[in-house]
């Protein structure tokens, strides 16, 4: 299959559906909304929402009663980099190669563009009417796994333990597996998981593309963090080398550049062997776990 072009489609029809679901610029106050939907068009390559419905897909799902949620995970995840970026979190100057949120708009702005984006998620995760052939009792399970990895023990637990390990000179492998589990692969997983119940899975079908999920996800962050290393400002959109300048808890930093390579190529088999009982529904998830790790941005 052609990975590019599935997920051009894939982009064009999120990107489109995020401008039908966002409120507009002008919608007051214009500029709360200008800030929100500065970061979301920013030019991201949407991750989470193209795995969500490529998950459904994979099961043999209606990709239309999935992609309401795909456009709520990407609003969350909008919603994390904004505050991320903040001052008094990792106090980046720049975000997919513009000006980060709240040096346009201001820090005060930023915080609460952020807090509306989460909110307008699960606004649109629970209406019905954005989805309408879908059972609620299936919306509410959604709504409650993305609830969860985007909680407090799930990606805002991983991040807190992530600035907590920040700087530490002595930093093990068990404290950056959880931060990396949670506060990268917690998102990715519950895109999984959601494009799997909303696309009618079977039990074994979903436990698979949980798996699936979980392996992509953490190796996701850890291509992450050999990017920071080897990629260049240009290639990431942000400042390159930022984390080793942070002394930020990273799988190079503990196990080295060369383990972290191979651990990713790892993880994307255990991906791989994850979807070996779909056929070819499963394509594009099978192409994306590759392409994470040899991605330059």
């Amino acid at each position: 299959m052609d990975l590019k072009l599935y997920l051009k489609e894939k982009c064009q029809m999120v990107d489109a559906a995020l401008d039908r679901y966002l409120p507009k610029e002008n919608d007051l106050p214009s500029s709360l909304h200008k800030a929100m939907r500065y970061s979301v068009f920013a030019g991201g390559k949407r991750v989470r929402p193209v795995l969500l419905l490529a998950a459904c897909e994979a099961v043999g799902g209606d990709i239309a009663n999935a992609l309401p949620a795909a456009c709520a995970m990407e609003m969350i995840h909008t919603y994390s980099l904004i505050h991320d970026d903040l001052p008094a979190m990792d106090n980046d100057d720049f975000r997919r190669g513009r000006p980060t949120n709240h040096k346009v708009f201001g820090d005060a702005t930023a915080i609460l563009a952020g807090d509306a984006l989460l909110t307008e998620a699960f606004i649109l995760l629970s209406n019905q009417l954005a989805a309408p052939s879908v059972d609620p009792m299936k919306l509410l399970q959604v709504i409650d796994e993305i609830g969860r990895c985007a909680g407090s023990r799930g990606m805002i637990g991983g991040q807190v333990v992530d600035m907590e390990s920040e700087g530490k000179p002595e930093i093990d492998f068990a404290t950056v597996q959880y931060i990396h589990a949670r506060k990268t692969g917690a998102l990715i997983k519950a895109s999984i998981r959601a494009g799997a119940l909303l696309g009618l899975a079977e039990p074994s079908g979903e436990d698979a593309l949980v798996k699936y999920g979980e392996a992509v996800g953490l190796a996701f962050q850890i291509a992450d963090d050999i990017l920071d290393i080897e990629g260049t400002t240009e290639e990431l959109g942000k400042d390159a080398g930022s984390d080793q300048e942070r002394g930020k808890a990273t799988y190079p930093a503990v196990i080295g550049l060369a383990e972290s390579k191979r651990r990713a190529l790892e993880l994307v088999q255990v991906a791989l062997e994850a979807l070996s009982g779909f056929d070819d529904k499963a394509d594009p998830l099978r192409e994306i776990a590759s392409y994470i790790v040899k991605r330059k941005s």
